[in-house]
């Protein structure tokens, strides 16, 4: 059988079959153990959270649109990210992006450093500048592209040479583009990371996270410590991720026509002083996004002319959600001065430009115009 279309394999997933009824949805097994046939027998599923048939049949899904060997699913990002960071020992050094999800930051700066990992953050659009910070001890560069919330775009391949080059993992965080946009270990990456609650859930309706990997020895060290961490995602959550999964390339596409237009209309206005989506022309890497990615994507930050600006704004939108998260069909808008980048110090956050006039946008499945007559209205001065 010739090799099938993504959009095929998001519908489908893993072609093993569970039951015998013939059911078009894949069962639920809302089971904590299973029972051994015989002693020294097993069905394949000894308890759920070492596996289970539903989040199986996720990970083997999300591994295939990936274009890895397998994935793990996590109770959230958050705890694929912790779980990522147990393959790392006191004294290793691992480079990360400066402009990171700020739970990524809260995780690293008070809890990976507490335990001895310790870390350099760059602008790893910057290959130069991010290779002058290996040291004999690191182990890895630690990637999100574009970045959470400055749309800062690393050129992946690029980078790949270097981690290649050193003997070092390249992890990359993929939530904003998923692997229908950009497919981060065609380029290089050994390990990709997501919050599965954003694009792949797409309905703000559950948590989830995923480390996916083409690398044998990775992928055994990973299943190890995800078994003894324990943090796998339970079966109800698995099955929603999966019939997320099955629109992800329908939504993301109207979901993108929608950020272009509205991304088009925020630049004429005269309220907004800056906008980063990087499916405009003028971003800073739009040529390094069309070079490794099929589509832009639907997230767009935008700094407006002053704090009072954007407070009313986010007072006066009615049909756009104030709220955090992003990559579902209602579109949200986050504040991530005091919401998602809370936890990062001022300084830091003044500096990447993350201040009381910057906005994220999560655009989502509603008609066009309808969001930009809701922006509009906030917008207005009076």
């Amino acid at each position: 059988m010739a090799e099938k279309n993504f959009s095929t394999n998001c519908i489908h997933g893993y072609n093993k079959k569970y039951d015998t009824t013939g059911a078009i949805s894949v069962p639920i097994f809302q089971s904590a153990t299973f029972a051994h046939p015989a002693v020294g027998e097993s069905t394949g599923y000894d308890y759920s959270r070492l596996q289970n048939p539903t989040r199986e049949h996720l990970e083997k899904t999300v591994a295939n649109l990936e274009g890895g060997i397998d994935s793990l699913a996590f109770s959230t990002g958050m705890a694929a990210i912790t779980t990522l960071m147990a393959l790392f020992s006191p004294g290793n050094h691992i480079i990360a992006s400066d402009d990171l999800y700020g739970g990524s930051h809260r995780l690293f700066h008070h809890v990976s450093m507490k335990n001895g990992i310790l870390f350099d953050f760059v602008d790893t659009s910057d290959a130069k500048a991010t290779e002058l910070l290996i040291r004999p001890t690191t182990r890895a560069i630690f990637i999100e592209t574009p970045t959470n919330p400055m749309m800062q775009v690393t050129d992946i391949k690029l980078i790949s040479t270097i981690t290649k080059t050193r003997g070092l993992l390249l992890v990359v965080d993929n939530t904003f583009l998923t692997p229908y946009y950009q497919k981060p270990l065609s380029l290089g990456a050994d390990i990709v990371m997501h919050s599965g609650t954003k694009f792949l859930g797409g309905h703000n309706d559950t948590l989830a996270g995923f480390l996916v990997t083409n690398n044998q020895t990775i992928l055994e060290k990973l299943q190890f410590l995800t078994k003894t961490i324990g943090a796998g995602l339970a079966p109800m959550d698995s099955w929603l991720i999966i019939r997320g999964i099955k629109t992800l390339p329908i939504r993301m596409d109207r979901q993108q026509e929608t950020a272009m237009v509205i991304a088009n209309w925020l630049k004429a206005h005269p309220s907004i002083s800056t906008i980063h989506y990087i499916g405009l022309p003028d971003h800073i890497s739009y040529d390094v996004t069309k070079k490794q990615c099929s589509g832009f994507g639907s997230m767009i930050s935008f700094e407006v002319d002053t704090e009072e600006t954007a407070i009313r704004l986010l007072d006066r939108i009615a049909l756009i959600q104030y709220a955090e998260s992003l990559g579902g069909v209602e579109s949200l808008m986050t504040y991530p001065m005091t919401q998602t980048h809370s936890d990062v110090p001022i300084e830091v956050r003044e500096k990447k430009g993350i201040n009381s006039r910057l906005l994220r946008l999560s655009v989502g499945l509603e008609d066009v115009w309808d969001l930009i007559n809701d922006l509009e209205y906030a917008l207005r001065k009076d």
